[in-house]
């Protein structure tokens, strides 16, 4: 078994620590975002990370109602300046904690008066020496290039902060609850790893796809594509399905491959809708949902045998694309733990 492989199986694990052993942390750091009247929140991250910050964006928004951005880090890195930040709270996400751009957004925001946080696995690490708030993922050391397990344990610190603070919004009921049976959520998916390998074996030989989901799920579309381009050396591009719709579907040519994340919940009959588009247009399509209706029209059927909660799928949906990607890099003869070019750290700036 490949160490990707072990790791995407130790997420259960690894969430239910984040969550025990940050719970006190998650208290006092949102004991301190309503003291402070935080108005608005920026996350910055590089490609996993990123990913995660973008799902932290739309709970923020969607549950809590409080605006928040992703951090363009070459402002800072690059041009040399940064926005006004006094009254935000600025996370930094970073799995080893040694992101330099990150590390650099937490400080100078820092030292503009922000809240700031670093979420990270490394204890002593930049991010977590930085910031004035720190969840550790408590995940666990991830040998493999490849993040899986401190992807969904950063989603997991995300989620406490946002059950931690007010929301308006339904999909803020019971949000904690929802949150501590994830671990239970992502375990039934793991039981379906033999099979997602044996519907993989068709895609084998597959060069280019695009992933596609939309709202929470849009980060489940991005890092699924990511997984497959860096492990199996796969041209494979991440898509909202508003944005495909807009303009990108033209260039997608018949007879190619979709992979589409349709969850239950307010995105689904939108979801439908795409589906039945790249039908028309005679694309294959690779279908992750527990609707049969949008079940229905794909090529390669991956039903989700369970029900899940909307606000709480992107746990499940993006385990559900890490075995197809690792599955994926195997079938071609990939090494799924150490893909070529790539380090486990990557110094950017």
């Amino acid at each position: 078994m490949s160490l990707m492989l072990q790791e995407i199986h130790e997420q259960p694990e690894a969430i239910r620590r984040t969550l025990d052993q940050n719970a006190a942390q998650v208290s006092a750091l949102c004991e301190e975002i309503k003291r402070r009247e935080i108005r608005m929140v920026t996350i910055a991250g590089r490609g996993t990370s990123d990913h995660a910050a973008i799902l932290g964006r739309y709970l923020f928004e969607v549950v809590n109602g409080i605006p928040a951005s992703l951090a363009a880090s070459s402002v800072l890195t690059m041009y040399g300046t940064w926005p006004r930040v006094d009254s935000s709270l600025v996370i930094g996400i970073s799995q080893s904690g040694e992101s330099r751009e990150v590390v650099e957004v937490l400080q100078r925001s820092r030292e503009m008066g922000a809240l700031t946080l670093g979420i990270t696995n490394c204890a002593d690490s930049g991010v977590a020496n930085t910031a004035e708030h720190v969840l550790l993922l408590h995940a666990g050391p991830e040998k493999s290039v490849a993040a899986t397990k401190t992807y969904t344990a950063t989603l997991a610190a995300l989620y406490s902060i946002v059950a931690g603070l007010p929301g308006n919004h339904p999909l803020a009921e019971g949000l904690a609850s929802k949150v501590a049976q994830v671990p239970e959520l992502i375990s039934k998916v793991l039981g379906m790893t033999a099979e997602i390998e044996q519907r993989m074996e068709r895609y084998r030989f597959m060069k280019k796809c695009i992933v596609v989901s939309r709202g929470l799920n849009m980060a489940t579309a991005y890092e699924t594509a990511l997984k497959m381009c860096e492990t199996g050396y796969i041209v494979a591009r991440g898509f909202s399905a508003a944005n495909l719709m807009h303009g990108p579907v033209a260039s997608v040519d018949p007879g190619s491959t979709a992979f589409l994340f349709a969850p239950a919940g307010r995105v689904l009959e939108s979801l439908r809708q795409t589906a039945r588009s790249l039908d028309e247009r005679g694309i294959e399509q690779v279908v992750v949902s527990s609707d049969p209706d949008v079940l229905g029209v794909a090529a390669t059927p991956v039903r989700i045998p369970f029900q899940v909660d909307e606000v709480v799928s992107p746990f499940v949906y993006v385990v559900a694309g890490q075995l197809m990607a690792h599955a994926l890099a195997v079938g071609r003869g990939c090494d799924p733990d150490h893909p070529r070019g790539l380090q486990k750290v990557t110094i950017t700036r």
